[in-house]
């Protein structure tokens, strides 16, 4: 009996023990995944993206290969960003520029990201754009530095924002004539090779190779007047570069001449460089080639007749331009009235000069009609003692004149932008028929404020006069009134009038 419980016992173990083993799922064997090699996209330092490889070249090459052909592309300046696009082909999606190949991108690599194809090329074209911009802006401030550099070596005597421009058609001047040279030898070789066109090819030399002769010569025998005149242009250069920094000099007070207002010293050194310049073409003129033709002479003597004909108006103002200047009868920032034109003086031109109105319109007054036509400043006395601004009122006889000082003095001390001191002051220009004319005088040291002030000073003196009870008016006789129109003595005082205030 005990034999089989045990028996029983061992079997129902082994049963358990193969149920739970074969409720347990079967484990998949390890899969080892393929590495995929990759290489970044190195240009100027910066990581664009990384490529993986293909099977014509390794990632590494195919990464190489890539950023080359970006430092190529990006060293034309003729190529734009913009011109950056992708083309959809048979093989994949090509970046390119022009008909100038960057790279592919194929389905793989798109795969690796977990993108489509064309989006993953938008975005390396986004990014090679980018670098573009980068490149091209720091090649233009190194550029621009070179640039400031060189002008500031040749104490600017040359104007170097020119020389990329100057390189740049010397180098299609070179390509072309070296391409019409080529050309006409391949001719004249062409007209070799045949018995029958033999004959037309050494003339074809002898066409070329005489004026060329001629040409040699020429220059030759200029080469001791070419360098008399580089020497002359050289001098004059640099004599206008001292002129130039001496007036400036004076113009920014670092040089103080005795009897010479800075405001002269541009105008002066424009004079002056001019008469330079005149001096040297005349004492260039002799050497200049040609010159002793009758066509160089006849040619000069037209182009004279035409400036003295065109330019009778125009030297006129110039010349009124500098009278101007001279005679100091206005500079920039002046309010002034020229003519029937009031305003600020904005510019000062040797042929005009620009005024602004109150009403912001801008007008250009010919510096000849200046000269023949009063100019009243308002501001050049002003910065010293002030400028008198006035106006008038006309009141009947029968208001005391005291009384009537006192409102205008008190309309005066209202209003902003007249000093205190000095004093306003009233004066009566006139003892009319009916009434009596007042002038209010008041000072102000802000003369482009005028009409400003002005119309603060009349609705003052409108409010002064209608606190006191006092007509602003011009009466005129209708008639004898009942009683005589006089101020009795008790009413001279009237407010705001003090006993002790005589004017």
């Amino acid at each position: 009996m005990n034999n089989i419980l045990t028996a029983l016992s061992i079997f129902l173990s082994l049963a358990g023990s193969q149920t739970a083993y074969s409720a347990e799922p079967p484990q998949p064997a390890p899969v080892r995944e393929e590495v995929v090699q990759t290489a970044p996209v190195r240009v100027d330092g910066a990581v664009l993206f990384t490529v993986r490889g293909i099977a014509a070249h390794t990632a590494r090459e195919r990464a190489g290969n890539i950023a080359d052909r970006i430092t190529v592309i990006a060293g034309d300046r003729e190529v734009k960003p913009e011109s950056i696009v992708a083309v959809e082909t048979e093989q994949g999606t090509e970046i390119r520029v022009g008909t100038r190949l960057i790279m592919f991108v194929f389905d793989d690599d798109a795969d690796r990201e977990g993108v489509s194809r064309q989006v993953l090329a938008r975005a390396y074209v986004a990014k090679i754009r980018f670098l573009f911009r980068k490149l091209i802006a720091f090649a233009e401030q190194r550029y621009a530095l070179k640039i400031r550099q060189l002008q500031e070596k040749s104490h600017d005597i040359v104007r170097t924002e020119g020389v990329w421009t100057v390189f740049k058609g010397g180098l299609r001047a070179a390509r072309i004539i070296i391409i019409l040279i080529l050309a006409f030898f391949y001719i004249e070789v062409v007209l070799h090779l045949f018995p029958w066109t033999r004959a037309f090819a050494v003339p074809m030399l002898d066409l070329l190779l005489t004026p060329l002769r001629s040409i040699g010569r020429a220059v030759l025998d200029y080469l001791p007047n070419l360098a008399f005149l580089i020497i002359l242009v050289l001098v004059a250069r640099y004599g206008l570069n001292l002129l130039r920094a001496f007036f400036l000099g004076v113009h920014h007070s670092r040089i103080s001449i005795t009897g010479f207002e800075p405001d002269w010293a541009l105008p002066t050194y424009k004079l002056a460089r001019l008469a330079v310049i005149a001096f040297t073409v005349v004492v260039a003129y002799p050497y200049i080639p040609g010159s002793e033709s009758p066509a160089f002479k006849g040619v000069s003597l037209f182009l004279g007749v035409v400036f003295s004909l065109g330019s009778s108006s125009s030297i006129a103002n110039i010349v009124a331009g500098y009278m101007v200047i001279f005679r100091r009868a206005y500079k920039v920032g002046d309010r002034v009235k020229i003519g029937t034109n009031m305003g600020d003086v904005v510019e000062m031109r040797l042929q005009a000069t620009h005024l602004r109105t109150i009403k912001n319109e801008e007008v250009i007054v010919p510096n000849s009609l200046i000269i023949n036509t009063e100019v009243v400043n308002y501001s050049s006395l002003a910065r010293k003692g002030g400028l008198i601004l006035h106006t008038s009122v006309t009141i009947g006889y029968d208001a005391p004149w005291r009384q009537v000082h006192a409102m205008l003095l008190l309309a005066a001390e209202r209003t902003t932008g007249l000093l205190r001191e000095p004093k306003p002051f009233v004066l009566q220009t006139a003892l009319n028929d009916f009434y009596v004319s007042y002038e209010l005088n008041a000072y102000t040291d802000h003369p482009r404020e005028m009409i400003t002030i002005y119309s603060d000073l009349h609705r003052n003196i409108q409010d002064v006069f209608n606190e006191f009870g006092v007509q602003i008016m011009s009466p005129h006789y209708l008639g004898d009134p009942p009683r005589a129109k006089i101020v009795p003595k008790e009413q001279w005082y009237q407010a705001p009038a003090k006993p002790d205030q005589q004017t």
